[in-house]
């Protein structure tokens, strides 16, 4: 496992600068060039979550809002608990001001990108309606960028593995439940190889069920668990209420300390910032337009509008509230990183029973989301050969949680942050060429709507 880590972190810094430009350089064109149409169009784009705009003889095989929670479930989870913290350690509080920004930069890039998922829609060798990244690279952009639509399919399917999340959730069973001391004594290892085959099979009950269940389990469980943990957050800021601002204060002037001690300075806190921000939202990375583009909808823009309060939802709220409780707790002074850091916060601001009610809230986290990231990889390995061989993804992906279980932070990370880096390419560059046709779409729409 340690010459797989080397390899990937001697793969890493290449990456960033692409990645960089695509995502930031990118979305700031997006935003403009749309003339800052997600961000004045918010509420309407709430009203269209809500169904006030559902079509019901419209083609598709889930319903916006369910969506949208296939894809939240996908991204909020333990990158917002365990990945901030992360963040944190490794560049600072003022890494959470470019976790912010990359954040808004893409809510711009999922309203382009969601909004091709649905303009874009193409069939899979059952017949069966699909969106994505590899449809509207080859649809839009015709046959010749095939190849990048086969290049983000492959890194695909290693950047949809459950690995991540996996690993945190058994990290956060080791340090909350200490099993080998209060369950059965029996090896460290042995145990999170325990909870790594539990995981796998529970997983499995749901990703064998198909989209179909996926979405309802997630629409279910998401609007839940995001509640619970934000009124768990909410109590801890109102019983702390001196500290919130001085966080936000030392987040934002943290921002711009050239003499942080990360590695690379300046650019490698922002690039600390925009690497988590991605992996927390998945914007720019072409997730979310699978999900999106099996919507009940025959209208791009309506999808697009949906699909951008993902960053907000996810990034905005969700990951300030996790960082604000890890800076004002001092957690983040600590020697911890990952989850570790976030169940000290937990610990020490909520009576010394937080890390328990942190650890409920991890569980739902961690199973919403490895129900709905298999979901991507299947679609992945359809694409490049049938999607009869595509359901055999979620095989792969379940002994794959096993591996996580046990295999070491470094190592999934690196893992993670290599395969999303390298899915931006192809998918924002897909995005910038296609982004005029969507432009001419949200025209139409709102043109349409004034009548």
């Amino acid at each position: 496992m340690e010459a797989i880590n080397d390899f990937i972190a001697a793969a890493l810094p290449y990456t960033e600068w692409p990645m960089f430009l695509l995502l930031i350089g990118g979305g700031l064109f997006l935003v403009v060039y749309s003339k800052f149409l997600p961000y004045r169009y918010f509420g309407h784009a709430i009203a269209i979550t809500a169904g006030k705009y559902d079509d019901k003889n419209a083609k598709g095989d889930v319903s916006s809002f369910q969506a949208l929670s296939a894809a939240v479930a996908a991204t909020v989870g333990l990158g917002n608990i365990s990945g901030v913290a992360i963040a944190i350690h490794d560049g600072g509080p003022g890494v959470v001001f470019w976790i912010w920004m990359t954040a808004l930069i893409g809510m711009g890039i999922k309203f382009y990108s969601c909004s091709l998922a649905i303009m874009f829609r193409g069939t899979d060798s059952d017949g069966k309606l699909q969106g994505g990244p590899m449809f509207y690279i080859i649809k839009g952009l015709g046959p010749k960028a095939r190849p990048l639509a086969i290049f983000f399919a492959i890194c695909g399917l290693f950047g949809f593995l459950g690995v991540f999340t996996a690993n945190q959730f058994t990290e956060t069973f080791m340090s909350v439940v200490e099993p080998s001391k209060n369950l059965y004594a029996m090896s460290d290892m042995n145990w999170k190889w325990t909870i790594g085959i539990f995981l796998a099979v529970i997983t499995s009950f749901v990703v064998f069920g198909g989209l179909t269940k996926i979405a309802k389990v997630a629409s279910a469980l998401v609007p839940f668990m995001v509640a619970v943990y934000l009124v768990a957050v909410i109590v801890v800021m109102v019983m702390n209420a001196g500290l919130v601002i001085p966080s936000l204060k030392l987040i934002i002037s943290e921002a711009w300390n050239f003499d942080t001690l990360v590695t690379g300075g300046f650019w490698g806190l922002v690039i600390i910032g925009v690497r988590r921000a991605m992996f927390s939202n998945e914007a720019g990375l072409g997730s979310a337009p699978m999900y999106h583009g099996q919507s009940k909808t025959d209208n791009p823009i309506k999808e697009g509008l949906v699909a951008m309060l993902g960053p907000f939802i996810d990034t905005i709220l969700v990951c300030t509230f996790t960082a604000v409780v890890i800076i004002l707790s001092g957690a983040y002074l600590e020697d911890g990183s990952g989850i570790v850091m976030t169940l000290s916060a937990f610990e020490t601001t909520l009576f010394g029973v937080g890390d328990d009610l942190l650890m409920v809230i991890v569980t739902a986290f961690a199973l919403s989301t490895l129900f709905t990231y298999s979901y991507y990889g299947v679609k992945c390995l359809s694409f490049l050969t049938n999607a009869k061989i595509g359901r055999y993804y979620n095989h792969y992906f379940v002994v794959m949680i096993v591996f996580a279980a046990v295999a070491s932070l470094e190592l999934v990370k690196n893992l993670i942050d290599l395969s999303y880096a390298l899915m931006v390419i192809p998918n924002m560059i897909a995005v910038l060429l296609l982004a005029p046709k969507v432009n001419r779409a949200a025209a139409d729409y709102f043109k349409k709507m004034k009548r």
